[in-house]
């Protein structure tokens, strides 16, 4: 096929909405072998699909994920948005969802613009060019393609980081079989110097040594990917962290140069989008939690899942009031919940002896179990 043209690829992608656009070749990411380290040690922990033989080996070669890939098209999308008031991020009363996750859900507004794109690299070109778009999703390490695409560098923080605008933006790419006039050039593979600040702030000591995330330890790997339960002695550092976790980026130097995201749709419209109410949290059944989450990153989740994180959260608040919220879901029908009420029951209730000790005594799952004497142990020995 003709060589296309990087410039109009580029002009089109803007034209589309996206922020950034970097054009690389299709060869394996500059850093596999780190990443397959990473995969070795168990830094993984319960993401068990990042170390599926069958994406590694995707990894290791795009053209299993396309056959004669020869180039990636990377695009960033920004979400970056003005902080919250610090009346509603200091309000103890209230959950803390990461930034990227105020609006819609960035999958349903990228990828049509992905496949617009390719689907206007193949008319413009007016041959068969074969493609596969993503938007997270794919077995791809992006963040390591976009920085070879000039998208920015890689912060201590594992994060993407472009120089005039921070990390809040998301990104995406099509892998497609066409070549391209010119290929950009990565810039410096990070510029963080001798700052540390990423490091020092995360409240689980999630980061090791920089550039490298043990995501057994990450509050957002906690309280999206992880389904089971989250050991406690995490618990009380989580913070009221329910989706999410944006501490790393808030004390980032080059987020100060973060550029308000132009979409709608990821625009904060309400506070409690960004710091919903934790009684409210609480109190979701399934039905409330599908009105209130459809179509936003939340969704993904489960209503079991980010009611475990809002007890959490609300057994960290030191707000005693939200006992009360707590005490239903004591018997709720998932034990995932019960599990983690029972610790948040007996961090804030005046007297939740009696209550624990009614729970455990009807308790027939073998893990709720365990947490139900752990709590019972906490306030017996307090």
């Amino acid at each position: 096929m003709s060589i296309a043209s990087a410039a109009a690829v580029k002009a089109r992608a803007l034209a589309l909405g996206f922020n950034l656009c970097g054009i690389t070749s299709a060869r394996p990411a500059p850093h596999l072998e780190a990443y397959l380290r990473w995969i070795e040690q168990g830094l993984h922990g319960t993401l068990g699909y990042l170390a599926r033989p069958d994406r590694v080996a995707r990894r290791r070669d795009l053209h299993q994920i396309l056959p004669g890939a020869r180039s990636l098209i990377l695009v960033a999308l920004d979400y970056h948005q003005a902080m919250l008031p610090p009346e509603i991020a200091t309000d103890a009363t209230r959950a803390r969802i990461a930034q990227y996750a105020w609006g819609q859900d960035y999958h349903d507004l990228m990828l049509p613009r992905l496949e617009a794109l390719a689907s206007w690299l193949r008319a413009d070109q007016a041959a068969d060019v074969h493609w596969r778009a993503y938007v997270d999703t794919g077995a791809v390490l992006e963040r390591d393609h976009a920085h070879q695409a000039g998208l920015g560098f890689i912060g201590k923080n594992t994060l993407l980081i472009h120089p005039r605008r921070g990390s809040g933006f998301f990104l995406g790419e099509i892998l497609l079989d066409a070549d391209f006039d010119s290929y950009d050039q990565p810039g410096p593979e990070t510029r963080c110097g001798s700052c540390s600040r990423c490091l020092q702030a995360c409240p689980t000591d999630a980061f090791p040594e920089p550039f490298v995330l043990d995501a057994r330890r990450c509050i957002s790997a906690l309280t999206i990917e992880h389904k089971g339960f989250i050991d406690a002695d995490l618990r009380a550092r989580m913070g009221r962290w329910i989706f999410g976790c944006d501490e790393c980026q808030t004390v980032c130097p080059w987020n100060r140069f973060g550029v308000a995201t132009l979409e709608p749709t990821l625009t904060l419209i309400h506070p409690d989008r960004a710091a919903p109410p934790l009684a409210e949290v609480l109190a979701l059944d399934a039905a409330g939690y599908a009105e209130r989450y459809a179509a936003t990153p939340l969704a993904r989740v489960g209503r079991e899942r980010l009611v475990r994180n809002a007890c959490i959260a609300a057994g960290n608040s030191a707000r005693p009031e939200l006992a009360s919220s707590l005490a239903p879901l004591l018997s709720d029908p998932s034990p995932l919940v019960r599990g983690h009420a029972s610790w948040a029951y007996a961090r804030l209730s005046a007297n939740p002896i009696p209550a624990l000790q009614a729970g455990l005594a009807h308790e027939t799952d073998a893990d709720a179990r365990r947490e139900w004497v752990l709590a019972l142990a906490s306030r017996s020995s307090g």
